[in-house]
């Protein structure tokens, strides 16, 4: 969504670097051009123009002391940072839990921004913490919006409780109030109330949300936007805030091709803090927002954190000890091994998405790449692996001529694409081994299941050169000496 506004910053410290030295002119420059890639972006202008204000506002004697260093560009780059952190919301924040349950979630905001969808997101994210969360349908409004809950609640694997039909029928507060009865009396932890939106905003949605939040008191109000609402975003939001009061912001469709402003704008205009992102039309495709992480994407930093923490979640520890003890024992790297590594990638989800946290990636050559990316491809070898019978998996010599034929047909793959894997595995083998030895090893292009990897060339090889002939001197008596010597 960002990846604009990252390639204008990256250009901008890119003309900084090439300075040397620092003046004061080039941080009115460059906070000019922050300015126009912030206002590019959607992001509001009150907003840009502060972040503006306050990068020229460094002083001579602090940019007397970045001048000291090595590299000036440096400390600007960690104030932009620290900014930028700052306008997103600082700290992460947390759910405020009830002292006595049930916690009570309020979903507030326009039709279209994707509360519904939301509701089974944040459900489920909470189930995975431990929670027993409730459903509740208090969107009678939009047509099919009670079934939609129901559907995205079976896919959750979390309760709805749904007791009018919706579409115009059924009162909405008194919907909410049963809710948390029926969530005190099975014992659910939280209750997450969907309401009706609008594609505007009216007094009717404003005093029929401020209707249910008087009437079941939640512990928690947010305001869910739609990440690629524009400049719109922001005064949307003052609206909500102002008739309704909201505590925190949810943003939805964060993997859009939009700009992206309003994530930039919402946290800093109202001063409430982001607290979650969807980033995907998956169920799990949400998470905890991180200010710092988002920045550190933004500046083409990448989200290592993120990277490391989604593989952590989903890695088995036991499988992990298993390979890693293979691995010193010497044991050899099986397509069994491989299997159960690419079970474990798919688990992680888009593959293209976690490279896309490595720090560059939206460099221009590497970004090319990881748009050219096929996740399918994981799918496609899955299927040729578990067509083999075990004792292929174990040892691949085996799999002569009829073995693959046998096994692109059972995998509905070409035997091309079964010669192809068997091949890249191989070289794969050999880079273990050469890793066990201790040599350096010639990494393949490609890596099975998942083809070309970006800006993964061959690892250089060095090799010992013939110490080079000195010249002969052309004066007869110099040479006579220097063949003596």
């Amino acid at each position: 969504m960002f990846e604009n506004l990252t390639a204008r910053l990256s250009n901008t410290f890119s003309r900084i670097r090439s300075k040397g030295l620092l003046k004061s002119s080039d941080l009115l420059d460059m906070a000019e051009d922050l300015k126009a890639a912030l206002l590019d972006s959607d992001v509001a202008l009150d907003v840009a123009e502060k972040f503006a204000a306050e990068i020229s506002s460094v002083s001579e004697s602090q940019l007397a002391e970045f001048n000291k260093s090595s590299n000036p560009a440096t400390s600007i780059f960690n104030i932009i940072q620290a900014k930028l952190i700052e306008i997103l919301g600082g700290e992460f924040r947390r759910i405020n839990f009830a002292k006595k349950p049930p916690t009570v979630i309020l979903l507030t905001g326009l039709q279209g921004a994707g509360k519904t969808s939301l509701a089974g997101k944040l459900a489920n994210w909470l189930k995975a913490q431990g929670n027993t969360p409730l459903l509740v349908a208090s969107d009678l409004q939009r047509p099919n919006a009670v079934d939609q809950l129901k559907v995205i609640g079976e896919l959750a694997q979390v309760p709805v409780f749904a007791p009018e039909p919706g579409n115009g029928i059924g009162n909405p507060i008194k919907v909410a109030k049963e809710g948390i009865d029926f969530a005190k009396s099975k014992l659910h932890n939280i209750v997450i109330v969907d309401t009706a939106g609008r594609l505007g905003i009216d007094e009717e949605l404003m005093a029929q949300a401020r209707e249910i939040k008087n009437a079941i008191n939640p512990d928690e109000v947010f305001y869910v936007v739609d990440a690629m609402v524009g400049q719109d975003a922001v005064r949307t939001a003052k609206a909500f805030d102002d008739g309704v009061g909201i505590d925190s912001i949810i943003l939805t469709k964060l993997d859009g091709d939009a700009r992206g402003g309003a994530a930039l704008s919402i946290s800093s205009a109202l001063k409430k803090p982001i607290i979650f992102a969807a980033t995907g039309e998956k169920i799990s495709d949400f998470d905890i927002f991180y200010p710092d992480r988002m920045a550190s994407r933004i500046l083409g930093l990448g989200d290592i954190k993120t990277l490391a923490e989604q593989a952590k979640s989903v890695f088995d520890e036991d499988a992990t000890k298993n390979l890693e003890d293979k691995f010193i024992k010497g044991e050899e790297f099986t397509l069994e091994d491989f299997l159960s590594q690419l079970e474990t990638m798919k688990k992680m989800g888009s593959m293209s998405k976690l490279l896309g946290m490595l720090p560059g990636a939206n460099s221009g050559a590497i970004k090319k790449q990881l748009e050219q990316f096929d996740d399918s491809e994981l799918i496609k070898t899955q299927s040729i692996v578990q067509s083999m019978t075990p004792s292929e998996r174990m040892d691949p010599k085996l799999l002569n001529g009829s073995r693959r034929a046998r096994i692109a047909k059972g995998s509905g793959r070409q035997v091309s694409d079964v010669n192809n894997l068997v091949d890249r595995f191989t070289q794969a083998q050999k880079v273990m081994k050469q890793m066990r030895g201790g040599k350096l090893p010639n990494i393949p292009g490609n890596i099975p299941g998942i083809g070309a990897m970006p800006n993964m060339a061959p690892a250089p090889t060095f090799k010992n050169s013939p110490p080079k002939k000195k010249s002969r001197s052309g004066n007869p008596a110099k040479r006579a000496l220097e063949e003596r010597n």
